[in-house]
């Protein structure tokens, strides 16, 4: 990969598949914006703090343990941001949110997260997207941060095809 310019943004994408559900039924777990907590064993923390749930405006508060910034041997720093939700569309099945503060050293970061339908054979299944473009982050990679965000969504994944079952 290029070496990239300080003042380039980094922009990413990772899916995951979840077959045998329809979109009708991922879609009501993903659009709990302050509920990622429960699809997500990682995040210890997704609380409303501010604005109308569900709407444009709300800001959630999340909380997440990264064993890889480990401060001794039982000790993993707690990474937190607050993330702003910037656009909730029920029709098209995706939303985007903003990293507004935290100590995550992300800068203007913004992902989108959508749900469709898989283009298999047999139809049946679902694609979850998740992309994200923000300025380089101090104490981060690219690719180390794109390997958290496929972490997370297919533990998402994994975790919505157990309830679903259940």
């Amino acid at each position: 990969m290029a070496e990239e310019a300080k003042s380039s943004k980094w922009e990413g994408k990772t899916k995951a598949e979840i077959k045998g559900l329809k979109v009708e039924q991922v879609w009501p777990l993903l659009e709990d914006f302050c509920s990622f907590n429960k699809l997500v064993p990682q995040i210890e923390i997704c609380d409303q703090i501010e604005g109308v749930y569900g709407q444009p405006g709300l800001i959630r508060h999340c909380g997440l343990r990264d064993p890889s910034r480990s401060t001794g041997a039982d000790d993993s720093q707690m990474m937190w941001a607050n993330e702003k939700l910037l656009v909730m569309d029920p029709i098209q099945r995706c939303f985007s949110y903003a990293v507004v503060d935290g100590n995550t050293g992300l800068k203007s970061y913004v992902a989108t997260i959508k749900v469709f339908e898989m283009n298999g054979d047999d139809g049946k299944g679902c694609v979850i997207e998740w992309s994200f473009v923000c300025e380089p982050a101090d104490g981060w990679t690219f690719d180390g941060l794109l390997s958290l965000i496929d972490s997370l969504l297919k533990t998402t994944a994994k975790n919505i095809e157990e309830l679903c079952s259940a």
